[in-house]
């Protein structure tokens, strides 16, 4: 067992704005024997609880809820058909019936496929809109995958009683290659040039905009090129063509007749057309109500046209035949949706950016919602999926979530039973059985009222929390999943319902925050909304004059003081201090009250830094010239941990050291990706949601927490850097919260030592 030496700090030189604690520290002793604990020796299993938040299912019986739902399809029985760009286990195309996952279609991710925005059901087959690539260049194969530098973008066929099985129309290149047989049931329709900037930016609009069909044709809306094509439904062959205007989603009325969304990608408010079976625009189709957003359209069996309004009244809109004219008949659902009453507040009739609506033949109406719409970028999956189902009369029969994608979980401090995620809020019930044990009761990002809310433009998710109550106000800090940037929320129930209103932002990088309403150019800022109407005014940043850039580093950590520290791998530790509330509410950060802390010895490299005000106490973890890192896993906390005391004195002393999980050629990997620190413990989580569980006081493995059978004894990835959360409750229970990519929730463990 080794035995790290004494530690020394050297000395740096202080830049303006800046407090150096560096001077000459000289060595660091040991207080206790320096602790290795090594991954190598046999674990202690923990007597965990498993369950999870977010998901109807936790895939203990191998369902779950995609994180994304675009667009349905909705047999007369009731089977409810979906599609999606983008679900990170594969469930791109699933199909659900009275609240219940029935299955997926597979083939729709990962080697070079993926699903898409439309989709449409006939007696005998499935149509999906789907793209394929060739993965820069490395799939090749003729009619198998583009050749590179090209995208394919078009409609892949299944068989309606299973669709796992291709309905090929055409030979397959290589018969015995299974992609070869993915292929024998696509039929391309847009191909698009990924080498040239200007088409590769823009090839999302290649996608297939709307699907329908009956056993005759099926019809394919062509958005980017202004044109609804038609084939025959069994050969696939071309029947005709009819130019609309960006045409979107499609509704086959009982009569042959096609509804069509027009308008769809360059318009504010897109436009509803009739046409008849042969392509001719009729007169009869209604004007829609000002400030309509149409983003699908569906006609049930008495004729009326549903159009899914994806505006501020977030309903559902019915128009029935009068005269020669449709006109609005009714609505379903509370006009203003999620938004409206008590703001954020989730529940029936309450809907959260529509994207679908269909209709099965007792008049059942289903519901397919992502918490923005349609048209997400850069959201990249949306904010949460729900699928719902209406009886005529408007009572919800059920309802499937998919709320959580690259998302953590905290303790609210001021409600143990509460629990904020990047964008939503949860109330446990611990006494009941897993996966029922929570309940989804907050929407935390309203669009309409703060719609420069940076959830909305800096990346592709809302961020990892971490709550902290201050001065007796709950404040909400989201780092992201590159650790570039740090959002900051305040709340104000009586105005705002569950919505956190933008309060500060933490710059890093300037490409990242490119999209900032009024950001100075280039990173390297802070914003606080000092008028409190969570917008981003011009005169609200204050850029980094330090003469020290602070892009860069894996490290983000908020105390329960409110102070921030910043672990920036070779270049220290970084703490901006909590300077108050100021009169809306927001924390107060800036550079002239920040200190700069060297990277202590043995370190070379310091990912996080984990500071606990109560013991004057400093976790920092990394990398070290015996125990050095690898490029190829760029986001691991590291290989060490080491405590160090009396933190704040600046002559801190190493208590004692760990070796962290690091099997990097390992299958699974077994890495440290994350750690926490909560009551008596430290939890560190490997890749794979495993949690290995430290004494605080002596760095002693207790055993290590692994995913039971109401989750299938299984995780996805941890891809954050902030993956874990804890918090230890009355009874000396412990919760530990782990990010879970695949199935669109997050892991909770319950352990009572």
């Amino acid at each position: 067992m080794a035995r790290l030496s004494g530690l020394s700090v050297s000395s740096t030189v202080s830049k303006a704005g800046f407090k150096s604690v560096a001077n000459s520290v000289g060595k660091l002793l040991c207080a206790f024997a320096c602790v290795v604990a090594v991954g190598s020796h046999a674990e202690t299993a923990l007597n965990v609880k498993t369950s999870w938040i977010g998901n109807t299912f936790g895939f203990g019986d191998g369902a779950w809820t995609q994180i994304n739902i675009s667009a349905i399809a909705v047999t007369p029985d009731g089977k409810v058909y979906t599609n999606t760009p983008w679900d990170e286990s594969g469930a791109e195309i699933s199909v659900y019936q009275n609240g219940k996952m029935l299955g997926f279609a597979g083939g729709t991710h990962g080697w070079g496929n993926s699903g898409g925005n439309a989709i449409a059901l006939n007696h005998k087959y499935l149509y999906a809109a789907v793209a394929v690539d060739n993965e820069g260049g490395h799939l090749v194969g003729q009619g198998i995958w583009p050749p590179k530098g090209q995208q394919w973008f078009g409609v892949s066929r299944r068989t309606i009683g299973d669709i796992k099985n291709v309905a090929a129309f055409q030979a397959a290149a290589r018969p015995l290659d299974p992609h070869a047989q993915l292929a024998t049931g696509f039929l391309k329709i847009n191909e698009v040039d990924t080498e040239n900037k200007r088409a590769k930016a823009s090839a999302s609009d290649a996608n297939i905009g709307g699907l329908a069909a009956n056993d005759t044709t099926l019809y394919a809306s062509d958005t980017s090129n202004d044109r609804i094509l038609s084939y025959t439904a069994d050969s696939m062959q071309s029947k005709a063509s009819w130019t609309v205007r960006e045409p979107g989603r499609i509704a086959l009325a009982p009569d042959n007749s096609l509804w069509v969304l027009s308008d769809t990608r360059t318009a504010k408010a897109p436009k509803l057309l009739h046409l008849g079976a042969s392509g001719q625009q009729l007169d009869d189709a209604p004007a829609l109500p000002p400030e309509t957003v149409a983003v699908d359209v569906a006609v049930d069996a008495q004729g009326r046209v549903l159009i899914a309004d994806n505006g501020p009244r977030q309903q559902v809109l019915f128009f029935t035949k009068s005269g020669a004219r449709y006109a609005m008949s009714g609505m379903l659902g509370e006009r203003g949706g999620i938004f409206s009453g008590v703001a954020g507040k989730p529940g029936p009739q309450r809907f959260n950016g529509l994207t679908s609506v269909g209709v099965d033949a007792k008049g059942n109406v289903y519901v397919g919602c992502n918490g923005t719409g349609p048209n997400y970028e850069p959201l990249g999956a949306g904010l949460g999926a729900t699928l719902e189902s209406y009886a005529s009369d408007g009572k919800q029969q059920w309802q499937v979530q998919g709320l959580l994608f690259v998302d953590g979980a905290w303790i609210d401090p001021a409600r143990p039973d509460s629990v904020y995620t990047g964008n939503k809020r949860f109330e446990l019930d611990l006494s009941k059985p897993a996966g029922q044990d929570w309940k989804y009761v907050g929407f935390l990002s309203n669009r309409f009222k703060y719609p420069e809310d940076p959830v909305f433009h800096t990346d592709q998710w809302p961020g990892l929390p971490i709550a902290r109550s201050l001065k007796g106000h709950t404040i909400l800090y989201l780092t992201d999943m590159y650790a570039d940037h740090l959002k900051i929320y305040r709340f104000n129930a009586a105005r705002d319902g569950e919505v956190a209103i933008p309060s500060g932002f933490m710059a890093d990088r300037g490409r990242p925050v490119e999209n900032i309403p009024n950001a100075p150019p280039g990173g390297d800022w802070i914003w606080r909304d000092s008028n409190g109407n969570g917008r981003f005014d011009a005169n609200e940043f204050t850029t980094n004059t330090t003469g020290t850039k602070l892009a860069g580093g894996w490290g983000w950590w908020v105390d329960t003081n409110g102070d921030i520290w910043r672990a920036r791998d070779d270049k220290g530790i970084f703490r901006f201090r909590f300077g108050g509330l100021d009169a809306q509410g927001n924390p107060i950060y800036s550079y002239s009250n920040l200190t700069a802390y060297p990277v202590p010895q043995p370190f070379t490299e310091l990912h996080r830094a984990i500071y606990e005000p109560d013991t004057d106490s400093m976790y920092a973890t990394g990398y070290t010239p015996q125990l050095p890192g690898d490029k190829n896993f760029w986001k691991e906390a590291g290989r060490l941990l080491v405590r160090y005391d009396k933190w704040g004195t600046g002559k801190p002393v190493q208590r004692y050291a760990i070796t962290l999980p690091w099997e990097p050629n390992a299958r699974p990997v077994r890495t440290a990706i994350g750690l926490t620190v909560e009551g008596q413990y430290i939890f560190v989580v490997e890749p794979v949601g495993a949690v290995h569980v430290y004494d605080k006081d002596t760095g002693k493995e207790i055993g290590v927490m692994r995913p039971g059978p109401e989750v299938g004894s299984t995780s996805g990835w941890v891809d954050v850097p902030n993956g874990v959360s804890a918090a230890r409750r009355k009874d000396g229970e412990y919760l530990v919260f782990v990010e879970e990519d695949a199935r669109g929730k997050v892991t909770m463990y319950r352990w009572k030592p």
